[in-house]
């Protein structure tokens, strides 16, 4: 049994509180000439521990200002960024060994932990400032949070949601008059101590937010959560995760675990250390639909494990296969409906588990129109894409409707057809439910073994809507290798309607996250939400310490009517002038702290400028 006296409560705590404490280091980077004119701003709030917790802003060239008479209002991305130091670059050389692990000094401007921030981009069509960065809010005192998600989409009046991985915090950020951002509060790991490793977002209409907290309770042992739960955890990091909701200044309203009371399938679900009853519970995606009182998470892995051995897992089974949806018609008090487990596909390999189809469940999308009930679900190593038609079912059901290797030549001429391994992280449906659309980063060389190439990542748009269209009587299922590779033979599968690839030629190094850019410029002036999104953002990032790092760019895709996707070329370094926007950079506005890790971004407008 693992320990749970006081004291061994006192000390987890108490080293939370040392983190807090270390983070308490404020620096004092000042702009260089890249950025002569630097308008500061602090706005700070007290946090539940009494310290005061802040976001700076870095204004750069007069963005404070008011908008010209007969300028046209602005559209931003809000980058969600980690400053990178020799803890993330030291796994490279890990990798490589054998080595100097010194080396990973020279690869950093500044190995010390920088502060983390929020960038704000120029993201307005055919302004003069299109690509550049125009505002760094830094939070602090925290460092090392290790930026993760946002919410997946925003719309007027929202809170901004933003995971801090590594710090165990959420903050809850203003942007009602961008490019300023204001602090509305943070959610420290001491008010979520029935869950840590905080992963995605889900906003609902009044507001509120449901979050996915990836890692186990805080301290090992058995927890016992405000609704009655007792869940025995394996501790910081480990299983199983929880489900927690937010008010729009980012405190907590509930916190639900999410294990089962019998456990989970002991040969699926590996725990470190073991627990008595074994659970898959690490809820990494999360999307709702109000409007049928039903929530989907998606398990992605136990993450302690995944980050400290980034050159040999200790097991695949580490990684999950299963998929939980949630009854929310109590909003405080979120009712697990059913835990369902993926199947493996044609391409399951007994000699290689981590690389079937079913591992690794990283993210879940839902339909959105009223007269869909379904869902998708995709897995990053398993590199597949399952459906079910509705998930108000009592058991749903899942099937694979989708290999991302019928993708793989499509994004890149040079890749082969082989869809395991291939790291596919972003997945969702346009607002119409026309298409998917999904990011991959592409299979790292020798993934599949010592001859294997790799493959380019990118983004590619699936057409759903004959799929959609079927109703629970669709006939789609990916039971071949033929299908595995070229696409599903059933009428109602899914197509390939247009993919790009990022980093052509260099394999798993395209993007890991994406948004959809769902605001349009009306005849008014102002802007407006739009249900047929004309570009996509993604960020080429997943996480350093893991052994998955990506090039730290962000890049803006152009969208057909039709789902034709293009980079566009026009989304410029504001430095290099390369396509893409560069976040390996030796200045940003709010200092010299060089590189930096993208890892989500979101479309987002001021307040009066949109309708």
């Amino acid at each position: 049994m693992l320990s749970t006296s006081p004291r061994w409560r006192k000390l987890v705590i108490g080293a939370l509180a040392g983190v807090l404490a270390v983070g308490a280091v404020t620096y004092q980077g000042s702009s260089t000439e890249a950025y002569a004119d630097v308008q500061t701003f602090t706005d700070a709030k007290t946090a539940s521990d009494g310290k005061q917790y802040w976001v700076k802003n870095h204004l750069v060239g007069g963005q404070k200002t008011a908008r010209a008479e007969g300028e046209q209002r602005k559209k931003w991305l809000l980058v969600w960024a980690g400053d990178e130091n020799i803890a993330d670059t030291v796994v490279k050389d890990v990798k490589n060994l054998p080595g100097s692990l010194a080396g990973g000094l020279g690869k950093v401007t500044n190995a010390l932990p920088g502060p983390d921030f929020l960038a704000v981009i120029d993201a307005t069509e055919g302004s003069s400032t299109y690509g550049k960065v125009v505002n760094t809010a830094t939070v602090g005192p925290l460092v090392e949070n290790e930026p993760h998600h946002m919410q997946y989409v925003w719309h007027k009046g929202d809170t901004i949601y933003a995971g801090a991985l590594f710090a165990a915090a959420t903050y809850a950020f203003d942007v009602s008059a961008l490019p300023e951002l204001k602090l509305k509060g943070i959610s420290l790991p001491t008010n979520t101590l029935g869950g840590s490793v905080p992963d995605a977002y889900w906003t609902l209409k009044d507001g509120t937010a449901y979050g996915t907290y990836m890692g186990g309770p805080v301290v090992p042992g058995p927890y016992a959560y405000a609704n009655g739960q007792v869940a025995v955890g394996n501790g910081f990091a480990g299983s199983p995760g929880a489900l927690v909701r937010f008010d729009q200044t980012g405190k907590v309203l509930s916190q639900t675990s999410a294990a089962t009371p019998q456990g989970d399938n002991a040969k699926l679900c590996a725990n470190l250390p073991q627990l008595g009853k074994p659970t898959c519970a690490n809820p990494h995606g999360i999307q709702a639909r109000e409007d049928l009182n039903t929530l989907v998470t998606s398990d992605y892995a136990e993450p302690r494990n995944i980050i400290l051995d980034p050159v040999k897992q200790p097991s695949p089974y580490l990684r999950r296969p299963t998929v939980r949806t949630w009854d929310i018609t109590e909003r405080d008090n979120p009712k697990l409906k059913a835990v369902s487990y993926l199947q493996d596909g044609p391409r399951a390999d007994p000699a290689d588990p981590l690389h079937a189809e079913s591992r690794a469940v990283m993210e879940t999308t839902v339909t959105n129109l009223p007269g869909h009930k379904g869902a998708f679900a995709q897995t990053m190593q398993g590199g597949a894409v399952h459906y079910t038609p509705d998930i108000t079912a009592k058991e749903p059901k899942w099937v694979e409707v989708f290999d991302d290797g019928a993708a793989n030549k499509a994004i890149h001429a040079g890749n082969d057809s082989n869809g395991g391994g291939s790291n596919g992280g972003w997945i969702q449906t346009s607002p119409d439910d026309k298409y998917l659309y999904r990011a991959i980063s592409g299979r790292g060389k020798g993934s599949l073994g010592p001859n294997d190439p790799g493959t380019t990542g990118g983004v590619y748009v699936l057409d759903i809507q004959k799929l959609l269209a079927a109703g629970t009587d669709f006939k789609c299922k990916i039971d071949t290798l033929a299908e595995a590779q070229t696409g599903g033979a059933e009428s109602d599968c899914p197509t390939v309607a247009g993919a790009a690839p990022i980093n052509p030629g260099q394999p798993a190094a395209g993007p890991h996250w994406g948004a959809y850019d769902n605001f349009k410029l009306g005849d008014d002036g102002f802007y407006h939400e739009t249900k047929s999104p004309e570009r996509i953002a993604v960020s080429n990032y997943f996480v350093a310490r893991s052994g998955l790092d990506g090039d730290h760019k962000v890049n803006m895709l152009n969208l057909g009517p039709d789902g034709k996707v293009s980079v566009d070329n026009d989304f410029k370094d504001e430095f290099s002038g390369q396509v893409g926007i560069n976040f390996n950079r030796k200045d940003w506005p709010h200092g010299s702290f060089g590189n930096a890790k993208p890892h989500s971004e979101l479309f987002v407008i001021a307040d009066a400028d949109v309708k």
